[in-house]
């Protein structure tokens, strides 16, 4: 299965100039942990966490009203095609350590976002199936019929 089988489309954006002030209450607001920053031809060029704020705003006492997002986004952050397999993303997820990753088109313009979350209830909706499969097929079951 592919990326652009479970990622979100919707994503919520945030310019480069905007305060992180802004930035987070647009988290707030949206109730996400993270906003992508695009260029002019919608290429991912920027990400701001919840953890971005936690750790490079408050924990360092900067001023967010006056802190714009291009000082503490993680500028052209790692990304996944719409085809990457689900393996081949969660791969990279692990060995960068993130939680979420931009999925781009084959013009490298942003179309969606794909989240450890995503994985993850893809994954419980399989293993349902299966431990369904397992129950139907289990010994018990089968000297019912």
């Amino acid at each position: 299965m592919t990326v652009g089988r479970i990622c979100s489309r919707e994503v919520d954006l945030i310019d480069a100039d905007e305060s992180v002030q802004v930035a987070a209450g647009r988290m707030n607001s949206r109730n996400v942990g993270t906003l992508i920053v695009l260029d002019k031809e919608s290429h991912p060029i920027g990400m701001i966490t919840d953890r971005d704020l936690a750790l490079r705003i408050v924990g360092k006492a900067r001023d967010s009203i006056q802190t714009l997002v291009s000082e503490v986004m993680t500028r052209f952050p790692d990304n996944v095609s719409e085809e990457t397999t689900i393996e081949l993303a969660l791969s990279k997820m692990r060995a960068g350590g993130f939680r979420r990753l931009p999925v781009i088109d084959d013009e490298g313009k942003l179309v969606g976002m794909l989240t450890l979350d995503d994985i993850l209830e893809l994954l419980s909706t399989e293993f349902t199936e299966i431990g369904k499969l397992i129950k139907k097929e289990s010994p018990t079951s089968l000297a019912k019929q």
